[in-house]
């Protein structure tokens, strides 16, 4: 009963969308207060009935209901339950049910914190998600039901795919979901900015922060990912440019380059096309992810789906939705022009440059992912574009970015004197230069020009970021201090630069090594000595069982750690998994994975001794925080009361 349940509840969220895509949008053209009032209580309304359908297919999991499709797919009865929870969003049918339900949560949000936006805006805006809510539960309930009843059930269920068995299953989907479709906010505002033609700098204002946030949570859903990648799959590698992960970098990168175009919008006026066009972008690209996760067209351990109708149904669904902003977009680019104007040297510059150089970056990674695929569906042929392909590619339009980057921050809007600039670039120039040296020659004992480049180019990032906080608090008491937009820039630009050294530093001085081992053998690699002391065979897990090591780590004779890596077998399914055994350290990690028997007890080992790779995440947990800091900026927090206030006083002085 409960499976009909949540069916019955999404039938139900599908009519409230309807409503929700039509009535606001009419009453807004209109100029029906009546109509336009649905969108809130539509949006609610949808938002608690797909919120039941979720509950209903959790209460499936944990009741172990065999009877529905999905659950006996992806469940069993040994299945620990944190397990069983995360396994709703495991597979196709339940992370799509995941997407709808923070697709209807975002637009719950914008109906409740969009009170100071006016009535009408705000219907379109929420009419706009009301139309993707509707394609996304047809999707759901014409080709992706996911309470499927089988017939008969089965007394126990096939078990969740054993490389989803972990604790990152259970945040890293929701987190990099809730950045996916936050980017529907942007394209809803952008959608309704063209409708109404209200394309002053305040739709950039009411943007910039649910675009900030949507690129925070991305921004910490790639970066779990790439740990979680890190330690399950027993590669040691935090990022191999597969086509999934490339399917979430590249709204990243364009939803960065959205939040810089959306600062010269609301400050200046300023790139209202490219940012109106950004945002159709960067929710497009979501959409594409979604194609390439759920079509079946790539190979890949993040896919979800292999079926070619479910593709189909995406492709046509991304096909209308682009389309369909492309004209819109069309009709109104003529008349974004706008009267300001801008020196060679200024902000504004240094920012449409930063635009233009991640855009590149974004159709290198589209390139580089979509080509294969291209030329075997048109020739049969088959071309690789693997990692190295992508690292250098990647670098060429990285680099000036990233100097770009330093330079920009240090200019003021409108025009800089060039004087003064250069002034301000020498000392943070010659910090990059001196630490772009010290680093890797004197830390680490070897030079080299990409060393000196990544390692310079952090300490740019990381000193000029610094500068606001600096000069802020160097004012004198009583004067303004910085704001926290620019905090939350100077704090997000600090996680760029932990990143690069972080990258730069384990790129070149990682170690690695595939080694034979036996108990009581020891080797040493990067100056550490690794012994198996133990080698046990009868390891038991809920629903796997293990061979576990024990590696005693050393170092010049001096004991540090034991790491216990598994090689796991699952009862169900009969998969084979290595489980790593990790010594970490901010300075390093020491990264151990079992591989193959060799006979004779003796078994294959991957040794890696990874320097600063921490740094990667930490940075990316850096950035989210700037973010976060840049969306509790006053301006974004002001009370509807002084808003309401200011107007009835400029409605007083008209008259």
């Amino acid at each position: 009963m409960v499976p009909e349940i949540g069916n019955f509840a999404l039938i139900l969220a599908l009519s409230l969308a309807i409503c929700q895509a039509v009535l606001p949008l009419v009453g807004a053209h209109r100029g029906d207060a009546a109509m336009m009032g649905v969108a809130r209580s539509a949006a609610l309304g949808q938002f608690l009935f797909v919120a039941v359908a979720f509950g209903c297919l959790t209460w499936a999991f944990l009741s172990d209901d065999f009877s529905v499709r999905y659950v006996a797919s992806h469940s069993q009865l040994a299945l620990p339950t944190l397990y069983k929870v995360s396994a709703v969003w495991g597979a196709h049918e339940g992370s799509l049910l995941l997407w709808i339900l923070i697709l209807a949560a975002w637009t719950v949000a914008v109906a409740r914190f969009s009170a100071g936006v006016p009535e009408a805006f705000s219907a379109r805006v929420i009419g706009v998600l009301g139309i993707l809510a509707v394609g996304f539960l047809l999707f759901a309930l014409l080709t992706s039901n996911p309470f499927d009843r089988l017939t008969p059930p089965v007394a126990d269920g096939g078990d969740l795919n054993p490389l989803l068995q972990d604790p990152g299953l259970a945040i890293h989907p929701p987190l990099l979901y809730i950045g996916y479709v936050g980017f529907s906010v942007a394209f809803a505002f952008a959608i309704a900015a063209m409708i109404s033609g209200d394309l002053d700098r305040s739709w950039a204002k009411w943007t910039r922060p649910w675009t900030t946030l949507s690129w925070m949570f991305l921004t910490l859903g790639i970066a779990l990912g790439s740990w979680w990648a890190y330690y399950e799959l027993g590669w040691g590698g935090w990022w191999f440019w597969d086509a999934v992960e490339n399917a979430s970098f590249m709204p990243w990168l364009i939803g960065t380059a959205l939040i810089h175009s959306l600062a010269v919008t609301e400050r200046r006026g300023l790139f209202k096309s490219w940012t109106l066009l950004l945002a159709i972008t960067a929710f497009s690209l979501s959409l594409l992810g979604t194609f390439l996760v759920r079509s079946g067209i790539i190979v890949s351990v993040h896919a979800f789906a292999t079926d070619p109708t479910r593709g189909y149904f995406i492709l046509g669904f991304l096909a209308v939705v682009v389309v369909g902003a492309l004209i819109l977009y069309a009709w109104r680019a003529p008349s974004l022009d706008s009267d300001a104007g801008f020196g060679l040297l200024s902000r504004e510059t240094f920012l449409l440059l930063n635009n233009v150089l991640l855009v590149v970056a974004t159709a290198v990674v589209l390139f580089g992912t979509l080509s294969p695929l291209i030329v075997e569906m048109t020739t049969g042929g088959k071309i690789s574009m693997g990692p190295p392909w992508f690292n250098f590619a990647f670098l060429i339009p990285t680099i000036p970015l990233i100097i770009l980057m330093g330079m920009g921050m240090l200019v003021v809007w409108r025009k800089q004197d060039t004087n003064s600039w250069l002034r301000q670039l020498r000392i943070p120039a010659a910090i990059a230069v001196v630490l772009g040296v010290v680093i890797p020659a004197f830390v680490y004992g070897r030079m080299s020009l990409m060393l000196f480049v990544g390692c310079a180019s952090a300490a740019w990032i990381f000193v000029v970021a610094l500068l606001p906080v600096i000069r802020s608090l160097r004012r004198e008491k009583g004067s303004a201090g910085i704001t926290r937009g620019a905090l939350g820039m100077s704090v997000a630009h600090t996680g760029m630069a932990l990143f690069v050294i972080g990258v730069t530093i384990v790129s070149a001085f990682g170690v690695e090594s595939d080694r034979s081992l036996t108990p009581g053998q020891s080797i040493e690699v990067a100056g550490y000595e690794f012994e198996m002391s133990e080698l046990r065979s009868d390891v038991q897990g809920p629903n796997f069982s293990a061979i576990e090591a024990a590696i005693d780590i050393r170092k010049d004779g001096e004991y540090i750690a034991t790491v216990r890596p598994q090689k796991r077998r699952y009862l169900v399914q009969q998969s084979l998994m290595t489980e790593a055994g990790i010594h970490a350290g901010l300075d390093k990690d020491l990264f151990v994975a079992l591989g193959d028997s060799l006979g004779n007890n003796a078994w294959s080992v991957r040794i890696q001794y990874k320097p600063l790779i921490r740094l990667i995440w930490l940075g990316a947990l850096v950035m989210a925080l700037g973010g976060l800091i840049a969306v509790s900026d006053r301006r974004y927090r002001v009370n509807v009361r002084e808003k309401a206030a200011a107007a009835d006083r400029t409605a007083e002085a008209a008259v």
